[in-house]
């Protein structure tokens, strides 16, 4: 398993060829106006990971364009996977509209914030030679923690108000908290250095776990999905119903 081997070829334009097959079907079946944010994240990560990849193979380019064309690629993409887990909380507080409008503007705000805090420490962590890449893993570390925090507060969250997953909310929600996961596990696995010089595995475990994503993400939106006849849970008085109505009546002064 050399590097840029087919495996490696395959792991990585796989994902984008994918994620533009899912925009393509969320635009023809509409679901690009119900998931907007999502689908935004699908176009760029199809176009973007295929520009990144055309820069890492093209000899003429040195290693400093690819690592700045890569970081600039993660800046973006982070405020997208933020505006993204907005849009979950979005969809799962869709009964309570001013809650959900309050969560997006919170994690969409915290994302802007996010990038900003880690660019600056990164741009101060190493020498200016490496800077790009201190950087670049830096902000892949810092992001990953915040949003798996994210994506289990969400989980708490709506098992606690006994709130009623969408089968696509849930399946968006689930790929971004696998590929956090396992992307701060492998950091955890590569700072150990218990893989030695074999250390490149951990890149393919990388790469596969965000393919499996991408075809969890097709299959939840893609596929059609029994809806499931549950009754409607009422929610307790002191809970989510007085906290809608008291922030309604906040913003109406």
């Amino acid at each position: 398993m050399e590097p840029h081997s087919f495996l490696w070829h395959y792991l990585w334009m796989a994902p984008c060829i994918l994620l533009a097959l899912l925009a393509v079907f969320m635009w023809k079946r509409g679901l690009h106006r119900e998931f907007p944010a999502f689908f935004c994240y699908a176009v760029f990560e199809a176009v973007g990971g295929g520009i990144i990849y055309a820069i890492d193979l093209s000899p003429q380019l040195p290693g400093t364009v690819y690592w700045r064309s890569y970081f600039s690629f993660s800046i973006v993409e982070v405020f997208i996977k933020f505006v993204v887990i907005g849009e979950v909380f979005t969809h799962l507080l869709s009964h309570y509209p001013p809650l959900a409008r309050l969560a997006k503007v919170l994690i969409t705000g915290l994302g802007v914030v996010l990038v900003f805090t880690a660019t600056i420490l990164a741009a101060y962590a190493n020498s200016a030679a490496y800077w790009l890449i201190s950087a670049t893993r830096i902000l892949g570390r810092s992001v990953s923690v915040v949003q798996c925090g994210l994506i289990l507060f969400l989980f708490l969250f709506a098992a606690h108000f006994h709130l009623r997953w969408r089968t696509p909310v849930f399946g968006i929600t689930l790929g971004f908290g696998i590929v956090a996961s396992v992307y701060l596990a492998y950091w955890a696995l590569l700072a150990g250095w218990l893989f030695g010089q074999k250390s490149y595995l951990l890149d393919f475990l990388n790469m596969a776990t965000y393919h499996i994503c991408v075809l969890i993400w097709c299959y939840y939106l893609l596929v059609p999905q029994k809806s499931a006849a549950t009754s409607a849970v009422v929610l307790p008085e002191h809970n989510l119903d007085i906290w809608n109505r008291e922030l309604e009546r906040l913003l109406q002064r």
